[in-house]
């Protein structure tokens, strides 16, 4: 069972307290951010970055849907770490400067693959198809703060 990792980053014109923010805002901004891949999304716990317990399902191809229960955690400034409580998964959000009034997002995805055949195929397809979702929450992210 090897470790699957899947990054995708974007620079957007905006503050990185302001990008932040909006990332950190599940009962509010988060959830308009997310692309068609993902459903039934409720906030169960706090709301607002550290301490929230937010679920999802995340159809990534037509056949693969997670149910996703994530602890939300601030390990660092500018950084967001959700655990999924149902599998190994967790995903890294981390927001920097990118010079004035820009700054740089980082989404990294971890969890344990499969083995044999069905885990080289998960290795070689799953990040980039993860990548091209996290493409769509940061565009989104970034309509929603370039206002």
């Amino acid at each position: 069972m090897a470790q699957v990792e899947a990054t995708t980053e974007r620079v957007i014109a905006a503050d990185a307290e302001a990008v932040f923010d909006a990332l950190a805002d599940y009962s509010g901004t988060r959830a308009k951010l997310l692309p068609e891949h993902f459903s039934e999304y409720e906030v169960r716990e706090g709301g607002d970055g550290e301490g929230t317990l937010v679920h999802w399902k995340l159809q990534a191809t037509s056949k693969r849907v997670r149910d996703c229960l994530l602890e939300v955690s601030e390990p660092t400034d500018g950084e967001l770490v959700e655990k999924d409580r149902n599998s190994s998964m967790v995903t890294s959000w981390r927001v920097t400067p990118a010079g004035e009034g820009r700054s740089r997002v980082v989404i990294t995805t971890v969890w344990n693959g499969a083995g044999g055949i069905g885990g080289f195929f998960e290795k070689t397809f799953a990040p980039k198809g993860l990548a091209r979702i996290y493409d769509a929450v940061l565009a989104k992210l970034a309509t929603e703060v370039e206002k």
